[in-house]
């Protein structure tokens, strides 16, 4: 039997733009593209792209701890960062820290501009809980 189980922060933008942050359809968790935003909602670091990433994986693990999962059941990623080329030595870094030994697929795309007034990384992510933790 399949299951749908959806997640949240409670934060504004979720009910602004009607979305949730994760949505669970039997084995596999779909998440929103996560941004550096706080519990309450706030969005942190502007123009600061090393924090943002920072914070982005942070709440990427708040949503995989929800649902009991790990990174290493994360099957693919797709990373829209602001300014490519200045801020890919810092994307790559920060994905090896994150990730540590474990590969998913992965997508980077280089965009004009993003959601918040200062905003330069969104990652949105798959995860398979049917692989080891």
């Amino acid at each position: 039997m399949t299951t749908l189980d959806a997640f949240s922060y409670g934060v504004p933008a979720e009910s602004d733009f009607g979305y949730s942050q994760a949505i669970r359809s039997g084995e596999l968790i779909h998440v929103s593209g996560q941004v550096s935003f706080d519990d309450a909602g706030e969005f942190l670091h502007p123009g600061d792209f090393a924090a943002q990433l920072e914070r982005t994986y942070a709440n990427m693990d708040k949503i995989l701890g929800h649902y009991g999962a790990t990174r290493n059941q994360i099957v693919s990623q797709t990373l829209y960062l602001v300014n490519l080329h200045r801020n890919a030595a810092a994307t790559m870094a920060g994905n090896l820290r994150y990730f540590g030994d474990h590969r998913p697929a992965s997508t980077v795309l280089g965009v004009a501009e993003l959601t918040m007034p200062g905003q330069v990384v969104e990652i949105s992510f798959v995860v398979d809980t049917k692989l080891p933790a």
